[in-house]
């Protein structure tokens, strides 16, 4: 895959990227107008305002390269090339879903993407994707994880015996905290004695990079850097990637008006929106096209999601335990 550098992006690198930031804030714009009809059968956890962090870093990824997503997956679960019909079947509770209908918004799946389950409980991604990563190691490949994970699930002990392991085996992963400052409804500040997130990372001997920047092409270039490093065997990094979601923790709604943030804050967010910045590079015509057939890819997956079969009552007891 072509590079380019963060301030000179190729004309393809614009519409690759802008392309993949649409199709993501418009699934999930589609998912909050259907939520309310109760066809969605999960809570759901959006991302929309945080979609740069999840395409600027799967961009540099190959397809062989395994990703591990967050409750709030939905994202990286597109951003790496998931099955758009078998996700929203899944919300839908369908049999036809990615995980067969039994696991909703928050456990997500597309191995043959090598997109890991992902999992409602915070951190629980973190020691899985590591264990892929002691995989890749022993099966002698260059393949990577990537393990993205939110700031509250760097307040989990488990987070640090991962970052230990990982570090002490030079394990081929690269961990991505998506920083939005929010455990649910409790600010960082509330939550962290220091905001030095790095001074953690390193002392493991990781390699850290951190940006507050929303930059699509400054993320990009940063996990395309420490990706190479990986596959060069220098062992895992951590790039910390500040964000902020628009719509409330868990459901489809705006909830500013709840007090726990301020409105300054959102509005600056919002006045550095990567995917209309992108828009902005697009021509016309180029980018009504794109915006064109991402609808009709949404609109025919949510077709299939409506039409696919529920689960049958027989298989209520299958894949609860491996085979």
């Amino acid at each position: 895959m072509p590079e380019s550098g963060p301030d000179q992006p190729g004309s393809e690198d614009i519409e690759r990227l802008f392309r993949s930031l649409y199709l993501i804030r418009r699934s999930e714009e589609r998912i909050a107008d259907i939520y309310p009809s109760d066809k969605i059968k999960s809570p759901v956890h959006l991302s929309i305002g945080q979609e740069a962090v999840a395409v600027g870093i799967c961009d540099p990824l190959r397809p062989a390269d395994i990703v591990a997503g967050t409750y709030r997956g939905h994202a990286a679960y597109i951003a790496k090339g998931g099955n758009l019909p078998a996700m929203m079947a899944e919300l839908y509770g369908k049999a036809d879903g990615c995980a067969a209908g039994k696991g909703g918004s928050m456990h997500l799946i597309d191995m043959a993407n090598n997109i890991l389950g992902c999992s409602a409980v915070v951190g629980t991604n973190i020691p899985v994707a590591v264990g892929f990563a002691l995989k890749l190691k022993r099966d002698n490949n260059d393949n990577i994880v990537t393990c993205f994970l939110g700031d509250g699930a760097t307040e989990e002990g488990v987070f640090y015996e991962s970052l230990n392991f990982a570090a002490l085996h030079k394990l081929p992963i690269l961990f991505v905290c998506e920083n939005n400052s929010l455990a649910i409804h409790t600010p960082i500040e509330k939550r962290w004695a220091s905001n030095d997130l790095g001074m953690r990372v390193k002392g493991f001997g990781l390699g850290f990079k951190k940006t507050e920047d929303p930059d699509i092409f400054l993320i990009r270039s940063l996990a395309a850097a420490a990706i190479e490093r990986i596959r060069q065997g220098e062992g895992p990094e951590l790039i910390e990637c500040h964000t902020y979601r628009w719509r409330e923790h868990v459901g489809p709604n705006e909830d500013m008006d709840a007090a726990y943030r301020s409105l300054e804050a959102f509005r600056h967010w919002q006045e550095n929106d990567q995917m209309a910045r992108l828009a902005e590079m697009l021509g016309a015509d180029k980018r009504k096209t794109l915006q064109d057939s991402v609808e009709d890819e949404i609109t025919a997956a949510i077709d299939f999601a409506e039409q696919s079969p529920f689960p049958l009552i027989d298989e209520l007891h299958t894949d609860v335990f491996a085979q």
